[in-house]
């Protein structure tokens, strides 16, 4: 039986929660096995929780996010003390053609980059209230969230959810890439990194809403920003929830300084990423689809990862 939720709750939309096959076995390894998963229904936010948002939750809380804390010396004995400051990963497109292994062609650690400062000191959001928020970390998302009165989505749920009620589909919006010869969502067009053709009018994170919603009335569920997601993340869906490392972190690269602690620290717990991002590319990272995952650490940030909320309510 589906539930039927008893309130209407503010920019937010019902799903009401059913069976589904989650995962795919067409594309990438951490993807697979594709197997039954049933969720209830919940509530969740119609769009990526924006920088207008988060601004309000840090003015009436004072919140301090991760990527503006001082690291721990004594956390990070074997990092580069240069990189020892608040900061965070910042995506800066080289200037022709280079070799897809290694990410740090195109991303780097800035130090004061943070989500009032995309770019690093001297950018703002000033004209980005309507964008979502990013250099948030899972932690920040989770503070977000139980101020809000809500929750992060696990990773069934998200899918579920992103999926719109087309089962087995590729895509958020069937089984074309780019449906009726469009780009569906705020994704790369070119090749990446360095070659963005902008045919869908955005070089990075573009203001939520403005491309066609799922089939549940969810707005950018492929591409802009990656999602958080509450599940730890493992290398397969056959593989139980242990910290796992991602078998490729192209699309969400480790902060240098989380890189000088040992796979095997609790501090490197990794948490789900969905939804790709405004980054993912069929010639490099084909992501922006339902059953698309990554996983990174949940104490760290990038320009691209954001997040939305649920509310769980059954009757």
């Amino acid at each position: 039986m589906t539930p039927t939720p008893s309130t209407t709750r503010k920019n937010m939309v019902w799903v009401p929660g059913g069976t589904f096959w989650m995962g795919s076995e067409d594309f990438y390894p951490e993807e697979r096995p594709v197997h039954q998963v049933a969720v209830d229904g919940f509530w969740m936010d119609t769009q990526q929780v924006t920088v207008a948002a988060f601004r309000r939750f840090v003015r009436d809380t004072g919140y301090v996010t991760t990527a503006e804390l001082q690291p721990d010396a004594a956390d990070f004995p074997d990092a580069d003390p240069a990189l020892l400051a608040p900061g965070s990963m910042v995506f800066t497109p080289p200037t022709g053609p280079v070799p897809l292994d290694d990410h740090r062609r195109w991303w780097s650690y800035v130090p004061g980059a943070q989500w009032r400062h995309p770019e690093g000191p001297g950018s703002d959001v000033g004209e980005r209230n309507r964008h979502p928020v990013t250099h948030v970390s899972y932690l920040d998302a989770c503070a977000y969230a139980e101020w809000a009165g809500k929750s992060i989505p696990t990773e069934a749920e998200w899918e579920f959810a992103a999926r719109g009620g087309l089962d087995r589909m590729p895509y958020v919006w069937g089984d074309a890439d780019e449906p009726h010869g469009r780009p569906g969502g705020n994704v790369w067009q070119g090749l990446f990194p360095w070659q963005n053709l902008e045919e869908d009018g955005y070089a990075g994170t573009s203001p939520v809403g403005r491309f066609r919603p799922n089939g549940y009335g969810l707005f950018d569920m492929a591409g802009n920003v990656w999602e958080w997601t509450r599940d730890r993340y493992t290398a397969s869906h056959a593989e139980s929830d242990k910290n796992t490392a991602p078998a490729s972190s192209c699309c969400v690269p480790r902060n240098p300084v989380q890189e000088s602690i040992s796979d095997d620290s609790e501090h490197l717990a990794r948490r789900v990423v969905k939804g790709g991002s405004h980054l993912c590319a069929p010639n490099y990272c084909n992501r922006y689809r339902p059953a698309a995952r990554q996983g990174h650490t949940e104490d760290a940030s990038t320009g691209h990862i954001g997040f939305r909320c649920i509310i769980r309510e059954t009757t």
